[in-house]
This record gives C-alpha cells, structure tokens and sequence, in this order.
C-alpha cells in the first residue's frame, strides 16, 4: 500500500497533526466536522492505513464518541422544537444537532491523531525536535524513551493475556476482565518507568556533559521540498471543511 508520508520527516507529522485538528477546536458544527471526517477516510489509504485497518486500530472511538454524544442531546443548550424533557434533561432540535456535532468531532479530531502517528520512528522525532525545534537535549532524551515505551503495550497487553490464560485467570466476565488487565498494565508502565529513569541516570543522561560542550547527534534531521509540500496540502485539507462549513452558513464559532 503507498504511504505519501513515509519520506517525510516526523516534524512534518506533527505539524499536520496540529493543522488538522485545530480547526475542528474552533467550532461546534456538524457539517465541518463531516468533511473533515471524509477527507480522512479519503486521505489514509494514501498515507498506508487502509480502511480497514483505521476501523480496528480506531474502535474505541465509536464507543466513546456515543457517549459525548449523548451528554450533549441531554444537557446541551434548548433550542428549536421540543421533543422531550425530564427534569434536566431536554431534547430539543439544537441538542440534536449538538450532539451528531459532537460525535462526529471527536471522530474528526482523533482519526488523523492516529493515521499521522502510527508508525512515527521515536529516535527520528528526537532528532528532529533537538536539531530542527533545538529543544534541550534532556527533555529530548526523556521525549524518546517515552514514545519507545509507548509502542510496548500492545506487546506487553498480549502477553498479559496469555499469562493469565495459563494461569486460569480469563474466565471472567469481560469489563472484570478489562478492569484488571488496565490495572495490570499500568503497573507494569509505572515500574518499567522507574527502571528507565534509573538506568538514563546511571548512564548520565541527566548530567551536563563535561566542559560545557554540546551534545551531539548521530543523524541529521532536516526539512526538504517534500516536507514543505506535505505541509501545504495538509493547510489546504485543514481550510476545505472551514470554508464548507463558512458558505452552508452552519459554522458555529466554540459553539455559539
């Protein structure tokens, strides 16, 4: 499958990312939030993520995105015709159209987080936030062993599972069982922290380096004419579903 951005470097990613996402911040409508959606789907074949393979890697995101959809078709501000009230709670035409708002955002806004950050490589960000950015070298240093650790979940989830399978563990019911794996893993993140931290500290990652010299790179991180392309056509895709929303006359500027 062709990938557009497997040339380009992950500042440019991150760029997009920031790109793309902020317009979707600025306003609380439907209509900008589906065809940012639909660029999405259009776009991530181009950037090696099949439609597929977004659907399972972004699954999560049609249940939560329900959830605040839900919040805002109860509690959002009345407007329009009344279809039904309890106390609090009002549906009403403007609540409705909040809430498909809202859902469709939190689509909008985390799909591309995914598709752009996938296989973004931890040593080339590095190298691009401290030569590119030049941000200090120990909040780089900490950055990348962060995002490595990032990638050893879905490893470290899996081999959870197989343990407490062996175990006789996963006979339980399947929220019993979700809680106690999160639990798991996010005991095991904290204390693989703490080795990290204390090994960087060992090896003296945190100290300066003698003699007031600067720290070096074995990689040169830099942006080229492709990188500079990418980010246009990203400002561009970024306008089409402001400017869309702007002329059907449905922007709604931080909801008002």
């Amino acid at each position: 499958m062709p990938n557009v951005l497997s040339e380009v470097n992950p500042l440019t990613r991150l760029a997009l990312i920031l790109v793309l996402t902020t317009p979707q911040l600025l306003s609380v409508d439907w209509v900008s939030a589906a065809v940012s959606l639909a660029i999405t789907f259009m776009c991530a074949p181009l950037c090696g993520v099949g439609i597929k393979r977004l659907l399972a890697m972004s699954w999560p995101l049609f249940i939560i995105a329900p959830i605040s959809g839900v919040s805002m078709l109860l509690y959002a501000q009345e407007g329009g015709r009344e279809y039904f009230s309890f106390w609090l709670a009002t549906v009403t035409d403007n609540s409705i159209e909040l809430a498909l708002a809202m859902m469709l955002r939190v689509l909008a806004v985390a799909l591309p987080v995914i598709v752009l950050a996938r296989d973004i490589d931890p040593t080339e960000l590095g190298d691009a936030l401290a030569q590119i950015l030049k941000l200090p070298p120990r909040f780089v240093i900490g950055a990348v062993a962060g995002v490595r650790m990032l990638t050893l979940f879905k490893e470290d989830w899996h081999a959870m599972a197989q343990a407490r399978r062996a175990r006789g563990l996963a006979d339980r019911g399947k929220i019993a069982h979700l809680a106690s794996m999160s639990f798991g893993l996010l005991v095991l993140a904290l204390r693989r922290g703490g080795k990290l931290a204390t090994a960087m500290e060992a090896r003296g990652f945190a100290r300066p380096i003698p003699g007031g010299g600067r720290r070096t790179w074995a990689r040169e991180s830099r942006l080229v004419a492709t990188d500079w392309w990418v980010m246009l056509a990203g400002v561009i895709l970024a306008s089409l579903p402001v400017l869309v929303s702007v002329v059907t006359d449905s922007w709604r500027f931080l909801g008002l």
